[in-house]
Formats: C-alpha cells, structure tokens, sequence
C-alpha cells in the first residue's frame, strides 16, 4: 500500500472525525502502521500500545497465559487487546469497556477489532460498570482518557477499593496514567498511599514515553 509506504517519511490521515465524547478522532498511517489519536495525544497503537506492552511485560507474559477473564476499562481502537491475543497469545476472555460508541466503530472498521472472537464490547461508563459487574477478574487494565485529561473518579479512594474488591486471588491492576505536572506527580502519590497494603502490594513505572506512568496492584492476600 503506498500510502503505508509513504508514512516512513511522513504521517499520513486518512481519517477524521468529530466525536461527543473524544472531541476529534483521527486514523493515521505513521511509521508503517494505522494509529488512532485524539487532538492532543495517541490513543490506540504506536505508543500507547508500547507503554501497555511494557506494563503487561513487567506483570510477566506466562502470568497472563494463566489468566481467564481480562476486563479492560477503555478499549479505544484496541492496541492492547491485539498484543494480548495476537503477541502473547493469550485464549481467555477479555471484556472492554468503551462509553464511546463511535470509537469503537472506528476500531471495527480500521482495526478489526470486531474479529477478535474473546472479546466482548459493552458500550458503558466505566464507572457504572464497575458497579454493576458480578463478575471477578485476574488483570484489570485502566487506561481511560478525554483527550489528555483523566477523569476525577478514577482517583478516588471508592474506586480504587471498588476494582480492588473485583480482583481474583492473585489477580492484578494495570492503570496507565499520563504525568504532564506536579499536581498529576502528587495525584498519583496519593492513589498508591491509599492501596490497602495488607493486601495488595503495588508499584510504579514512571516515565514511559515521557509522559506515561503505569500503576500496577497485586493482590497478595
């Protein structure tokens, strides 16, 4: 395709639209491989998926192999659902959770995301999902964004305690968040003082991609 070809030299959109939820989304060629962005910052593919890769690495490979049931809250275009089935093949299920209709018909279309026969797509606010769900999960991935800006809830103590109490025997938490500031430094501080140490131990990997910093929670009791 020269379109592929030509993006070794430079970005090339071949799609764009306005979204209620995510403001502007567009589909690029970049590098030899179809991104998904928002205005501001990279939703699905390029470095996102490596930041979630690095963070599903660090959790261990033949971990995940063992795992049954994945929820993921943000599915997007679905990056990190490709590397889970097709890079480390994992056969279980993945639930995603996306409040944006829109993307994830984008994902359909220029990411397949629909062929993935493990995943299930429930359009809901992760927030409300996670209240509702009955349902018990060996990994949660957090990876929730309005452009470059994190919701409030998803710092919240209630939250925080709500995902923990989803989380089966040895299970763990993957939040990706984004570090522009000193308040977000602090922000982030704050929300791993709060993870109950008797029973889960938890972790940073700062600065991945400049930006990015994972929060990883293990369940040990």
């Amino acid at each position: 395709m020269i379109q592929k070809f030509f993006s070794y030299i430079i970005p090339i959109k071949i799609f764009k639209k306005k979204s209620a939820r995510s403001k502007t989304i567009e589909v690029t060629w970049a590098n030899g491989e179809l991104v998904l962005d928002t205005e501001n910052t990279n939703y699905s593919y390029g470095s996102l998926q490596r930041i979630l890769r690095y963070g599903l690495r660090n959790i261990g490979y033949d971990n995940i192999l063992k795992m049954d049931h994945i929820l993921l809250l943000g599915v997007a275009g679905g990056s990190v659902v490709k590397t889970l089935v097709d890079e480390i093949n994992y056969k279980g299920k993945i639930t995603g959770v996306e409040i944006d209709p829109e993307m994830i018909q984008i994902a359909n279309q220029y990411f397949n995301l629909n062929q993935i026969k493990q995943l299930e797509v429930v359009i809901d606010d992760a927030f409300e999902f996670v209240l509702k769900t009955k349902d018990k999960y060996n990994l949660i991935i957090i990876d929730i964004f309005e452009d470059t800006n994190m919701p409030n809830f998803l710092f919240e103590k209630f939250f925080l305690d709500r995902i923990c109490t989803l989380l089966k025997e040895d299970g763990f938490i993957l939040f990706n968040t984004m570090i522009l500031d000193e308040a977000h430094n602090v922000r982030n501080r704050k929300y791993i003082s709060e993870v109950n140490n008797a029973l889960f131990t938890s972790k940073m990997l700062p600065r991945i991609e400049v930006h990015n910093e994972i929060i990883i929670i293990k369940k040990v009791a």
